[in-house]
């Protein structure tokens, strides 16, 4: 009994480091340097042919890259999915990309309704997902200062809702088990329950966003 309780402890003890190692600071700044990554992709996917210079964005580190790369599989899989749901995305919310606190409200509205009820690596991607196509929206209608409205709102999501759930996982590196590294084919379970939780969210929060207090 004694050993149990010893190991136990030393258990604890180490789970306790483990956890500590992850500040909030680090996970938020992982998180909008992947949303800056991912908007990039989107951008140049759809020939806009920005640049990190252009847009004014920071690179992201070397030891998220592989982290990115995942991150930007599971999202064109996703896409592919159900691609009308990621198009003209601030068309289908009714908002304006030229003001940013509408943005702003309609992206943090958004999460909170692809979270409501829990957390998955599915739902992380479409979140980052919605981002993105809200970037090539900014992009599109001559309004790309309001893609670091976007980073900032997601890190701020990230800062207040995800990063304990992202502490117990150790991180952003546990994003890369969904997908077979040989080759990246995204695994399918990740994501089973995400699509039919968006298909009616984007013609509807509109009016959850508007709505009076």
């Amino acid at each position: 009994m004694d050993v149990l309780r010893k190991s136990s402890v030393f258990a604890a003890e180490v789970l306790d480091v483990f956890d500590r190692s992850l500040t909030e600071r680090e996970l938020v700044s992982q998180s909008k340097a992947l949303c800056r990554d991912y908007i990039l992709s989107r951008l140049n996917q759809n020939g806009l042919g920005w640049s990190k210079t252009e847009l004014n964005l920071c690179p992201s580190s070397a030891a998220l890259s592989e982290v990115s790369l995942v991150l930007l599989c599971l999202g064109n899989e996703l896409e592919l999915i159900q691609p009308s749901l990621y198009r003209n995305v601030a068309r289908q919310l009714n908002i304006s990309v030229a003001m940013e606190s509408m943005v702003s409200d309609a992206f943090i509205s958004v999460a909170t309704e692809i979270f409501s009820t829990g957390i998955t690596w599915g739902k992380v991607v479409s979140m980052y997902a919605v981002a993105g196509a809200l970037a090539v929206d900014c992009v599109r209608q001559g309004h790309p200062t309001t893609i670091h409205i976007l980073v900032d709102s997601l890190g701020q999501f990230v800062r207040k809702f995800l990063v304990p759930w992202l502490k117990r996982r150790g991180g952003w590196a546990e994003i890369t088990k969904c997908v077979i590294k040989k080759n990246l084919t995204p695994e399918h379970s990740w994501f089973s329950s995400t699509t039919e939780s968006l298909k009616y969210l984007l013609t509807t929060v509109y009016v959850y966003i508007m709505k009076e207090p």
